[in-house]
């Protein structure tokens, strides 16, 4: 497990204009160094056209348009949170650079057939625009308005630089760096108990905060006991053993769906059974599964057949935000994301920020996760964060822990 202090996950939120200078330069390294070993990988870094995709070129060519859109080209910058997100852009380096990197508007299935600068081109085009970004960093006044975008265009890579990873193993990718490798747990088998009582749900912190974090409102919560620690191959292998896809007793409605939809897996993706022996899927190998990690690639229909068949249930994202907050030192987590029990919706008052494509258009539509993953960059760890997918996703390196009925 990585270690995370309590100042670590504050940093990057709260960092000043040095500090975030030296976090974007590191987060470009990251995405540069994770995009050449797919590139050594793939031939001409080609992938196949899948809903959870982007071709690796098109993503190293977006994020750096997405920094130039919201800083160099963004008159309203200064802003931050409240600015415009219709005012009109400065010209960009690349002339074509809006029809071919804009997520909004450059359709999906699209940007496979994108007449897209070489490797060699935008590795140089993204150095030259992060050099412009760091003089824009330079000129900002410190506050917190004043550094909104530098900060959110840094979280937009690492979370790109996140899903880079993920494909990887969908693709069956060796990535070496030991930084981005999973580690086993150190079982404790310990539940935390907590009281009924309120909980300020969301973000009170000075710095930066995601706009689906915002307002901090108070929540009635009922007693909890909740896991320590998040459910390992050992505590969900039994299931599958016992033959929990096969069993309808298991599975509501939308994970039967899920089950038909997927042909009817037997077990978790990256995994398979020889004799006695579990194997896992990853860099590329089967490779002997250690039964003390967190088990992980699992959908959220997975987590809740798991929970019905041990008679647990798995925790709304408030009992978990208490549970890491008000317990650092005993609640674990940062192994996988965790599927909660909650659907991803607006907390009252919300407030669009002006990257208007990043929370509103997904309400009602996605579940959230909490926490982080192997896979995560340690600066976009906080316990506030709300991750958030469609129940169905197994590609994203998440798992679960469950409270007692």
């Amino acid at each position: 497990m990585m270690e995370m202090s309590a100042q670590s996950v504050t940093d990057a939120r709260r960092a000043d204009a040095d500090g975030l200078a030296d976090a974007l330069r590191s987060s470009r390294d990251d995405t540069l160094r994770t995009f050449a070993a797919i590139e050594a990988a793939l031939a001409q870094s080609n992938v196949p056209q899948w809903e959870t995709l982007n071709p690796p070129l098109w993503e190293l060519g977006h994020v750096g348009w997405f920094q130039s859109y919201w800083i160099e080209r963004n008159p309203a910058r200064s802003a931050g949170a409240d600015a415009d997100p219709d005012a009109p852009r400065l010209p960009a380096a690349r002339p074509d650079a809006d029809a071919l990197y804009d997520s909004g508007k450059v359709i999906h299935g699209s940007r496979w057939s994108l007449p897209l600068p070489s490797a060699d081109a935008t590795r140089s085009e993204l150095a030259g625009q992060l050099a412009r970004t760091l003089a824009r960093l330079g000129e900002a006044d410190g506050s917190d308005a004043g550094l909104y975008f530098f900060r959110l265009a840094l979280f937009h890579e690492d979370m790109h630089h996140e899903a880079a990873l993920y494909m990887a193993q969908s693709l069956g990718l060796a990535i070496a760096d030991p930084r981005w490798q999973e580690r086993a747990l150190v079982r404790s088998g310990r539940t935390l108990s907590f009281q009924a009582g309120p909980w300020l749900l969301g973000s009170a912190d000075p710095g930066f905060a995601f706009d689906n974090e915002l307002a901090g409102h108070a929540v009635a919560l009922p007693p909890t006991e909740i896991d320590g620690q998040v459910v390992c191959w050992g505590d969900f292998l039994p299931f599958v053993e016992a033959g929990g896809y096969d069993d309808a007793r298991w599975w509501d409605a939308a994970g039967a769906a899920w089950l038909a939809a997927a042909q009817r897996p037997r077990g978790p993706r990256f995994l398979r059974r020889e004799g006695r022996a579990w194997l896992h899927w990853r860099h590329g190998a089967w490779q002997p599964l250690d039964p003390l990690l967190p088990a992980c690639h699992l959908c959220a229909h997975e987590a809740q057949a798991w929970c019905r068949w041990a008679g647990r249930r798995l925790p709304t994202e408030a009992e978990w935000e208490r549970a890491a907050i008000e317990r650092p030192g005993e609640f674990e987590w940062g192994q996988v994301w965790e599927w909660t029990a909650s659907a991803f919706l607006p907390y009252p008052g919300f407030k669009p920020h002006p990257y208007r494509d990043y929370s509103a258009p997904w309400f009602g539509s996605r579940q959230v996760l909490r926490g982080a993953s192997f896979m995560t960059q340690p600066r976009m760890r906080h316990p506030r964060y709300r991750n958030f997918f469609v129940p169905g996703r197994n590609d994203v390196p998440a798992g679960f822990r469950s409270c007692r009925l």
